[in-house]
């Protein structure tokens, strides 16, 4: 259903194979999640259950992983293919448009900039996709994923994955910037639910990695 209210034609096995396999790998993306935390957040306030979504569709929209991060990748991928250097150069090239409602872009598109290695979930993805035939570019991918790593200077993110693969699949940018954003809501929504029955006295809380004040950094 999803993918004919996007696409004109039907998926073939693979496709559809593909599709609901990456659908279940961003439904949960587990309460250590931004925009899953933000649903949990309004939940446990007493918010509206639209209250919860909305926050969640706020967090998760945005350049760092989020689904704007997906359109951004899937850019990357019409314009570069698998050219690591045009990947390299991809972000020096970049102007943003100065009506664009999103900060300027601080790192490649698809990496996670705060990361030191690609995440064993990430790898499985990818591995995973690419055997049930998600296309050529995910095949690459799989197989030149540290070799990105070392060009781009960042590990790949989910978010890299969600991009290269809905490109393989045909979906333009927008397509699959929305279908980003759509996918991710069946974790949060859960996450708000379970939160709201539990009370804010069980909300787990958890240290910032990226504050300096619960987590200094070490001399150079």
């Amino acid at each position: 259903m999803l993918w004919l209210l996007m696409r004109p034609e039907l998926p073939d096995g693979p496709q559809l194979r593909v599709l609901e396999a990456l659908a279940v790998a961003l439904a949960n993306p587990g309460p250590r999640d931004a925009s899953v935390h933000a649903a949990m957040c309004s939940g446990v306030g007493g918010s509206p259950a639209a209250s919860a979504l909305i926050a969640a569709l706020a967090v998760g929209a945005g350049r760092n992983g989020g689904a704007r991060d997906v359109h951004d990748a899937m850019t990357m991928w019409q314009r570069c293919g698998n050219d690591l250097a045009a990947w390299a150069a991809y972000n020096a090239a970049y102007a943003s448009d100065p009506v664009e409602i999103y900060p300027d872009r601080q790192h490649i598109p698809g990496f996670d900039k705060h990361g030191v290695s690609t995440p064993l979930p990430v790898r499985q993805l990818v591995a995973t996709l690419a055997a049930l035939g998600a296309g050529p570019n995910t095949a690459w991918l799989q197989a030149h994923l540290d070799a990105a790593a070392n060009t781009v200077g960042y590990p790949l993110a989910l978010a890299g994955v969600t991009a290269c693969v809905l490109h393989d699949l045909g979906f333009t940018p927008d397509e699959g910037e929305m279908l980003a954003l759509l996918l991710r809501l069946p974790g949060a929504a859960a996450h708000a639910l379970e939160q709201q029955q539990h009370g804010f006295k069980q909300f787990p809380f958890y240290k910032l990695d990226l504050d300096p004040a619960t987590n200094p950094r070490e001399p150079a």
